[in-house]
């Protein structure tokens, strides 16, 4: 279960920040955020190499994309597209809201059951798709949310209703200033349904974290290890 939060229109210089920690198995490859993709020589993102897609990326026109699972669906499954194209998918657009209404367009089918963020300077939506029908897109109205394998801000998951508060109740970043939020990403305390940092157990845990926030330029920033782990480092446009 993955983790995105989201600051939505509450900064004049910077219109959307993202932290997201992305938790997996820890046998699965993958290579840190570059221009993996010589089809789409725009986007920069996380390569999952078994799959050849992303969880997360950035485009040169400022659309962000991150995919989740949701509930229940960790893993492939035979006859489903990997789902970490839909990113890839998204950044073909040179807006959210285009990249949102495209999406949508799509056979929910055709993957497992998946939670998508898509965001710009100008506003964010949330694609739910729970593997048949039709993909179904919602603007995220302005201020802090999260996303986690639920739909967005949903308090029945103990790591939202943990954690959702104190990104709220926190001072907000000024990037490059990113205030208590790296903190908050590598805090891995409590019971495990509810934390945010997973540790790793029976082979699964977060693996890698990321800060992105957009304004006049595009800040981006990764972590080679889980958060607390491994120090934060600027990605190379």
């Amino acid at each position: 279960m993955c983790s995105v939060i989201l600051a939505i229109g509450v900064s004049t210089a910077w219109p959307l920040m993202m932290a997201a920690n992305r938790d997996e198995m820890l046998g699965r490859p993958w290579v840190g955020p570059g221009r993996h993709w010589p089809e789409q020589p725009d986007v920069v993102g996380g390569l999952d190499t078994l799959g050849g897609g992303t969880w997360l990326g950035v485009n040169d026109a400022g659309v962000v994309a991150a995919v989740l699972n949701r509930a229940g669906s960790l893993g492939p499954a035979a006859g489903k597209r990997s789902r970490g194209e839909l990113p890839l998918l998204a950044l073909r657009h040179g807006s959210a809201r285009a990249a949102a209404h495209a999406v949508a367009g799509l056979d929910a089918a055709l993957w497992r059951g998946f939670n998508l963020v898509v965001a710009d300077r100008a506003g964010a939506f949330f694609l739910r798709g729970v593997g048949e029908g039709r993909i179904v897109p919602h603007a995220l109205l302005a201020g802090v949310h999260m996303v986690t394998a639920l739909d967005p801000d949903d308090m029945t998951s103990a790591r939202v209703a943990r954690h959702l508060p104190r990104f709220r109740e926190n001072p907000l970043p000024c990037p490059p200033d990113w205030a208590g939020w790296p903190a908050m990403l590598a805090d891995g305390e409590g019971p495990l349904e509810a934390a945010l940092c997973v540790p790793a157990t029976n082979g699964f845990g977060t693996v890698t974290s990321t800060l992105l926030a957009l304004g006049e330029t595009v800040e981006f920033l990764a972590t080679a290890e889980p958060p607390g782990a491994a120090r934060f480092s600027p990605v190379t446009f």
